[in-house]
């Protein structure tokens, strides 16, 4: 697993924006947010080009976001044409704490996954949902419903003109 690189994003000048690398987060800042979420808001691509955006839980493994629902949904009918997502986490207010995803959400087979990482990922989804009443089984996953976003771009601040740091994966 490669480290990502990582600068400043793209903002117009007038944003007031530092240009210089100097108080970049760490990239643990967002490793951190992201295993740590327990609401993520993906945005999809309808077949007519409007968007769908949804609420849905998920676990963060080896810089990859697992999330799980059926293919029949919206979101899984969107994915299935057009695998590109942005995801928010719940934050943003007053401009703090602020992280979106961009990536291509992939349907995965669980049979096609080795076990153990099918038995990190529901170990994972037990220990944020169970009190939601969500413990899933490793092998449920294995006809279809589990999705993997291969991230290329993570964009974060604490502190919108001071912080903000984008992660480039390749």
């Amino acid at each position: 697993m490669h480290e990502p690189t990582v600068d400043r994003p793209v903002f117009p000048t007038d944003y007031g924006v530092a240009t210089d690398n100097a108080g970049l987060l760490p990239f643990s800042h967002a490793q951190e947010r992201l295993e740590r979420a327990l609401v993520y808001w993906v945005s999809t691509v309808r077949p007519n080009r409007r968007p769908h955006t949804s609420p849905l839980w998920g676990v963060w493994l080896d810089n990859t976001l697992y999330f799980d629902g059926s293919p029949e949904t919206r979101r899984g009918q969107n994915l299935a044409a057009n695998p590109a997502v942005t995801i928010h986490l719940e934050s943003g207010g007053e401009g703090k704490d602020v992280l979106v995803l961009e990536g291509n959400a992939y349907q995965q087979r669980g049979a096609e996954l080795a076990d153990e990482l099918k038995q990190q990922i529901a170990a994972q989804y037990a220990s944020k949902y169970s009190a939601e009443g969500y413990r899933p089984e490793p092998n449920q996953w294995d006809a279809g419903g589990l999705y993997a976003v291969r991230v290329h771009t993570i964009i974060a601040w604490t502190k919108f003109n001071t912080d903000s740091t984008r992660w480039r994966f390749s």
